[in-house]
């Protein structure tokens, strides 16, 4: 029983980081339109709006989206993207001149976004749950949009695609919640046994 909640254990410690270097990579879940453009990563939505609203210093941002930018650079055409080039590339220099309708009509995909990058950060330290609900919200946000048509979009370059990494990125993140056996056996109600008198002392007591 131990060695089977062991695995699970390390079961739930790969998931976490697995999902990690989705996030953290950029590795393309969806397609949605943003501030920036479209935005094919939960990093990308959340850098977008941290960016225009200066919620974060810029050095946080960039480093947020090197590690990204690097393996995009490094797989497309075998070069490393230069630090001061970063928000170039991810069309973030004047994002905050850009209309915010475009996020606030998806408001299930931004905080989706929001909770899966907290949630692959946190991960990494101590398996949770903020990575599973974040991915959560980012599928009906996009199911929302693409089946019931909310908001309606005319422009068929900006319709809403879903790629398969995120079947993936779904599956680390329900694997990735870690369940204590321990807490579990201590919460469960201890079933006690109901004393029955005596016979003879029934009896005596009726004398």
């Amino acid at each position: 029983m131990a060695s089977s909640w062991g695995w699970a254990g390390n079961m739930s410690s790969i998931a976490s980081r697995i999902y990690f270097f989705l996030i953290i990579l950029q590795i393309p879940l969806f397609r949605v339109p943003c501030r920036s453009g479209m935005c094919t990563t939960p990093l990308e939505v959340t850098s977008s709006q941290l960016v225009a609203n200066d919620i974060f210093p810029v050095v946080v941002m960039k480093a947020l989206l090197y590690p990204g930018a690097v393996a995009n650079g490094m797989i497309n055409n075998m070069t490393i993207p230069r630090w001061d080039n970063i928000l170039n590339i991810y069309n973030l220099t004047n994002v905050k001149e850009a209309s915010p309708l475009t996020e606030l009509q998806r408001l299930e995909v931004l905080a989706g976004s929001y909770f899966s990058v907290a949630g692959a950060l946190v991960c990494l330290l101590k398996p949770g749950r903020m990575s599973m609900f974040g991915t959560l919200l980012v599928i009906w946000g996009l199911v929302k949009e693409g089946i019931l048509g909310k908001p309606i979009n005319t422009d068929p370059t900006k319709a809403v695609y879903v790629y398969p990494t995120m079947v993936i990125a779904l599956v680390c993140a329900f694997a990735s919640v870690k369940y204590d056996a321990k807490k579990i056996t201590r919460s469960a109600p201890a079933v006690r046994p109901i004393a029955k008198p005596l016979q003879s002392s029934a009896k005596s007591k009726l004398k």
